[in-house]
């Protein structure tokens, strides 16, 4: 047999008798203390001799002593049982209220900060030696590797095609409207196709590579073109520049409507027949079985149902949020809660 499938052979059960003779120097005393025959603790101690392929106990004068390669076993030993011992532990019982864990979630920048804001109150409230870190989603960032190597713990996404192989939980559906000044020409029109395609638009540059928008696949489908006059890196610089300008902006009614609240902005219908938006939550299999984790997702998921309706009027098909479980895509979207 050859040395590595020698220690190949090796189980925690023989670790455990190593660890008694190693520790008791005594056959009859490890047996003992491993509650079994001395006979069963020989073969054991045979089986040891030879797989390590030293004596590890000799005899002396006073009895029993470890020999050199032996005692230099018994360190290692404990440490591995410990290790193993710590495998088999069942977790203890995640306590928010106890816990100073840092999460990280990645957003687009065109929720509420609203919404945003009660997230972080609930999540303070609850776990407040706790922090969280939002990152921003660009082309540069590449969150799936984030996910998967743990940097980031969720990712909220509005993408119409998810990735497939990252766990999801619906959040809402939004619908797509139109935003402008209270002042500009249209805003007292109901928009038709034409009058819509051929106002001056602002629209948001892409948020990763890869990933198109439902406005920008429905148009391409239908082939459509908007008239295009400014590329926005940040939805939240779009209200103030919407101040300057006579343009609109093609945007979630929850982020509209959050801004109209604030500002002389008026919210339109658009005439054309965009499908709705789906915010879900994104993580990654490596974090789905984390007690901190799934907390953590359950607060956001949480939050995002409840503060939506404050937000949004009802839609004609709701979200499926009632559902108890995750899956991952394709299949059909399931909530997490």
């Amino acid at each position: 047999m050859s040395t590595s499938s020698k220690w190949e052979s090796l189980d925690v059960h023989l670790l455990q008798v190593l660890y008694a003779l190693l520790s008791e120097s005594s056959v009859s005393n490890a047996a003992r203390r491993l509650n079994q025959s001395q006979p069963a603790v020989s073969t054991s101690l045979r089986r040891l001799r030879e797989i390590t392929g030293d004596q590890l106990l000799v005899r002396s004068r006073n009895g029993m002593i470890p020999t050199e390669r032996g005692q230099a076993l018994l360190e290692p030993v404990r440490t591995a049982l410990s290790q193993i011992e710590a495998i088999g532990i069942q977790q203890v019982r995640f306590d928010p209220s106890q816990s100073r864990r840092v999460y990280n979630l990645a957003t687009p920048d065109y929720l509420s900060a609203v919404m945003l804001g009660e997230m972080m109150s609930r999540i303070r409230r609850l776990a407040p030696n706790s922090q969280v870190i939002l990152h921003s989603l660009g082309p540069d960032f590449n969150y799936s590797n984030a996910l998967e190597t743990g940097m980031l713990d969720g990712v909220i996404a509005n993408w119409p095609q998810p990735p497939e192989h990252l766990r999801l939980a619906p959040l809402f559906e939004d619908e797509v409207v139109c935003l402008m000044r209270k002042a500009h020409p249209l805003a007292g029109q109901t928009l038709t196709k034409d009058t819509y395609l051929n106002a001056e638009h602002l629209v948001p540059t892409p948020y990763t590579v890869g990933q198109r928008g439902v406005i920008d696949l429905h148009l391409a489908k239908e082939r459509l073109k908007r008239n295009v006059v400014v590329y926005v890196p940040y939805f939240n610089m779009v209200p103030y520049m919407l101040m300057q300008m006579d343009a609109v902006f093609s945007a979630p009614r929850i982020f509209a409507e959050h801004f109209c609240s604030l500002m002389p902005l008026k919210v339109s219908d658009i005439p054309i027949d965009f499908p709705p938006i789906p915010f879900y939550l994104l993580w990654h299999d490596r974090s789905h079985h984390s007690e901190e984790c799934r907390w953590f997702r359950e607060q956001v998921i949480a939050v995002m149902r409840d503060t939506k309706s404050a937000y949004l009027r009802p839609q004609s098909t709701p979200a499926k949020v009632q559902a108890p479980l995750s899956t991952k895509q394709p299949a059909p979207h399931v909530a997490y809660a």
